[in-house]
């Protein structure tokens, strides 16, 4: 976006790391933990991701879980770099097995892009996804949680 004389916003980089809206009325930054944040759980609202975030952010979100009053962290899994007028976001997944992973990208691609643009105005250049794992249902991430199995024979 561009400003002009009649008013209308333009974005440009703040100087906190994040996108800075301007107009005739003021400055709106848009820090990059926000664009982090709307990926995030633009991400977790596709069907067929199981979590966000490869082996060492699950494992801090699994303790984290287990803080009473901790909040969850939506940005985990995502970086971003936010220019001028733009926004590249890097987001790493486990997905759920059967899932085509081609398309479950795709969807992921789609609504982290239309969230991340309607949101902040920014253009979104490029949405990189890393699938770090899949998981089958009711297989839990630490082997050590898991009940003994029952013996075959008496």
């Amino acid at each position: 976006m561009t400003s002009d004389s009649s008013g209308s916003s333009s974005v440009q980089f703040g100087a906190d790391g994040g996108a800075a809206l301007h107009s005739t009325q003021g400055k709106t930054i848009i820090a990059d933990a926000v664009v982090a944040k709307i990926a995030g759980i633009a991400t977790r609202e596709i069907n067929g991701v199981y979590d966000v975030g490869g082996g060492t952010a699950r494992a801090v979100g699994a303790l984290r879980d287990r803080i009473p009053g901790a909040r969850v962290n939506h940005a985990q899994g995502v970086a971003v770099e936010v220019g001028e007028k733009q926004a590249a976001i890097d987001i790493g997944i486990v997905a759920e097995y059967g899932v085509a992973l081609h398309e479950l990208a795709l969807g992921i691609r789609r609504n982290v892009i239309a969230a991340v643009e309607r949101m902040t105005g920014l253009e979104v250049t490029e949405v990189n996804i890393t699938v770090f794992d899949v998981m089958l249902f009711g297989e839990s991430e630490n082997p050590g949680t898991e009940p003994e199995a029952k013996p075959r024979v008496q």
